[in-house]
């Protein structure tokens, strides 16, 4: 039987959380980039190092805290206190990082970069599991991720709004600007957003039926093929996505010589990312996630190298491929991976007899963390590879912006393409889904109270890879 459809408020409320987090990482991503080579003077290989040295401390922190959260009992369930705890130190986090003081360097930006890291480690990943356990069903679990994706598009999306309104009001652009302007809306918004969603959006009872200890555990994951199979398709996927979004300032500032409205092509990236998120999902109901996801990837593809084409004055022939990217982007990275991902735990469920949500999504943050970095260190590295000066008013030649509009137009669709192909054909979709659900609901209903079947877990069901 089919499972009960999730109503508007309980996907408003669940999602609303994701607003204010997405509206603070985006500009980590974009602009932390530039302002800490540009303005504060970190030099752009030691820029990279940094960022992809936080990712080595997420090697730690991200298994950890799903464990964590998988173990937590409380009268306010096992995902709902660890939200409310990262809260505050993610916004301290992200007035040191984005509103540095005189003096602020290299440390400073490493410092805050690890701090800012695991609040959002403690938030994410009992935060996403959340989600996966919403609803058991194939289709629903489409909607919880495109809601959410839909709320943190929205986010991104005042990350531009925000500064540009600044912009055309006052004259007042830059980096500098976008990040003041980012963080004084973030440290209102945040305790507003997660406060609606703990108070008002539902977690769902959790019965533990066994304790798989850890090794075996991690070892039952990794012979999770389809999961295998799915995290690094995204993470070769994402690698693409990465290499682009910490160049993008640098590319319109350097190759089409309109830093100041960078903004506004930002609002359009994330406009016609909002706008795709819901065609996705309604795409994925009709062929499949999976097929639905390979589409978004070849899409982002087919477009990317029409960057090569611009150059300086051609700020507005950027849109048509920007809108193209945008759109795209509102697939591969954010809706259809995370909703896969919850029909792949449900596989590991019926092989290990408890839900381990949170530690999958561990095992996917620290994915997703790794190939943010892995990207924004080879567009770093790549730049000073080319030769290219960062620093303020420096001058690069035509060899050092052929490089940056390489790196930015034609090296991601690589990944782009490599995702795909891994995509294709995988083997989890609706009908094999139910099958396991129907199978952990028979598992479940048998070990309830009063019932004459063992209360150990069945015997597990082969994974297919």
């Amino acid at each position: 039987m089919a499972e009960q459809r999730l109503d508007k408020k309980t996907l408003f409320y669940y999602s609303l959380t994701d607003l204010p987090v997405s509206m603070s990482i985006f500009p980590v991503i974009v602009f932390i980039p530039r302002f800490y080579a540009t303005d504060i003077g970190v030099p752009l290989a030691l820029v990279g190092t940094i960022m992809f040295a936080v990712r080595i401390f997420d090697v730690f922190t991200d298994p950890f805290m799903g464990y964590l959260s998988d173990r937590t009992e409380s009268r306010f369930g096992r995902r709902k206190p660890w939200v409310a705890v990262s809260a505050p130190l993610m916004m301290v986090a992200i007035y040191q990082l984005f509103l540095p003081g005189d003096g602020a360097g290299a440390l400073h930006f490493l410092i805050w970069s690890m701090v800012l890291s695991l609040a959002t480690t403690i938030m994410l990943i009992p935060y996403y599991a959340w989600g996966a356990e919403l609803t058991t069903d194939y289709n629903e679990r489409a909607r919880v991720t495109g809601a959410r994706a839909m709320a943190g598009v929205v986010g991104s999306l005042a990350a531009q709004v925000a500064p540009a309104i600044v912009l055309l009001t006052m004259g007042l652009g830059g980096s500098a600007v976008v990040l003041e302007v980012v963080a004084v809306t973030m440290l209102v918004l945040t305790p507003i957003c997660v406060a609606i969603t703990l108070y008002f959006a539902p977690e769902k009872p959790h019965r533990i039926t066994t304790r798989v200890p850890v090794l075996p555990g991690l070892k039952l994951m990794w012979n999770n093929g389809p999961f295998k199979r799915l995290v690094i398709a995204f993470m070769i996927g994402s690698i693409g996505l990465n290499i682009t979004t910490p160049l993008y300032i640098f590319f319109i500032a350097d190759v089409l010589d309109a830093e100041d409205q960078a903004i506004y092509m930002l609002t359009f990236f994330y406009l016609t990312n909002f706008i795709g998120v819901p065609f996705w999902v309604a795409l994925s109901r009709r062929i499949g996630k999976h097929r639905a996801y390979m589409g978004a990837f070849f899409l982002i593809a087919a477009a990317h190298p029409f960057y090569l084409l611009l150059g300086p004055g051609d700020f507005w022939w950027m849109l048509p491929i920007t809108i193209a990217t945008g759109f795209a982007a509102g697939g591969f990275s954010q809706s259809l991976p995370n909703a896969m991902k919850a029909d792949v735990i449900d596989l590991d469920t019926l092989e290990s007899g408890e839900n381990r949500a949170a530690l999958f999504f561990s095992a996917w943050s620290f994915a997703q963390k790794a190939t943010a970095s892995v990207g924004a260190a080879l567009a770093m590295f790549g730049l000073a590879a080319f030769g290219f000066d960062a620093t303020q008013g420096a001058l690069n030649g035509e060899e050092e912006l052929f490089g940056l509009r390489f790196l930015f137009s034609t090296f991601p669709s690589i990944f782009y393409i490599a995702g795909a192909l891994l995509v294709w054909g995988f083997p989890l979709d609706a009908a094999r889904q139910a099958e396991i659900r129907a199978e952990i609901d028979k598992r479940d209903r048998a070990n309830e109270p009063g019932s004459d079947a063992e209360t150990s877990a069945v015997e597990p069901t082969p994974t297919r890879s």
